[in-house]
């Protein structure tokens, strides 16, 4: 009897991106195990494993990758097969580097004039919801949209809430919320998102020339709860922000 060859694993896969890189994909949306095999390749191709590579950035759960030329490209992509097949990225321990921050926030009333109707999509109280959001340790997931701008999840599954109907505006700073994610926002900008926080934190520091974003993805993010007032004293220097390094 003759068996079936069974279907390949459609993942890790490399996709041509433009005339000089390629996207690798760990999966089709997120996950733990994707964004985890994103970070520690990414992590990999900054140690040097394959030659060539100019640049390297990690997405939720994929890694775009630029090489020097077109016929580096070529090698390149052969050099990034070897290496998805020698490795298993998704059981990977992730970079090292990483920090633990603790950010602190205010939640609910004019900084975050959405909470109430979250929680109540949510199907908790209002102080269950800022429980969730200050006790859950957060990755991040990735930086975009605007230059250093942190997506940091996952929360629990009941928080894989939509995006709204209309854009709202949130200022600088702002916390909101969508399936199952925190974004916490470089600049003032129109959002889908739900506003649920705000904090002094500043995400792109360009006079900073030496780490300009100061959160990295595969960083770990703690929100802290204070009251209303306390904001105006953080607006200097890391907005009340503290971290220590991890493992």
């Amino acid at each position: 009897m003759v068996h079936p060859r069974p279907e390949p694993p459609r993942f890790p896969q490399i996709v041509r991106q433009g005339v000089d890189g390629c996207v690798v994909r760990f999966s089709d949306k997120l996950t733990e195990a994707g964004n985890r095999a994103a970070l520690a390749f990414q992590g990999a191709l900054a140690a040097g494993e394959v030659a060539g590579v100019e640049e390297a950035a990690s997405a939720l759960a994929s890694v775009y990758v630029r090489f020097a030329s077109i016929p580096a490209l070529h090698e390149g992509v052969t050099a990034l097969e070897r290496l998805l097949a020698e490795e298993d990225f998704y059981a990977a321990d992730l970079p090292g580097g990483r920090r633990l921050w603790t950010i602190p926030a205010v939640f609910g009333g004019a900084a975050g004039p959405q909470l109430d109707d979250v929680a109540a999509s949510v199907g908790v109280s209002r102080a269950t919801a800022i429980e969730t959001l200050t006790n859950t340790r957060m990755r991040v997931l990735a930086t975009g949209f605007a230059p250093g701008q942190p997506y940091l999840g996952e929360l629990p599954e009941a928080w894989n809430l939509p995006r709204l109907g209309d854009l709202i505006d949130v200022p600088e700073g702002a916390l909101v919320v969508a399936i199952r994610q925190v974004v916490l926002f470089a600049n003032a900008s129109p959002t889908g998102w739900q506003h649920v926080g705000q904090t002094a934190f500043r995400v792109y520091r360009p006079e900073n020339t030496d780490r300009p974003f100061p959160l990295a993805p595969g960083d770990e993010v703690c929100l802290r709860g204070v009251e209303p007032g306390a904001l105006n004293g953080l607006r200097e220097g890391d907005g009340g922000a503290t971290w220590e390094a991890l493992p």
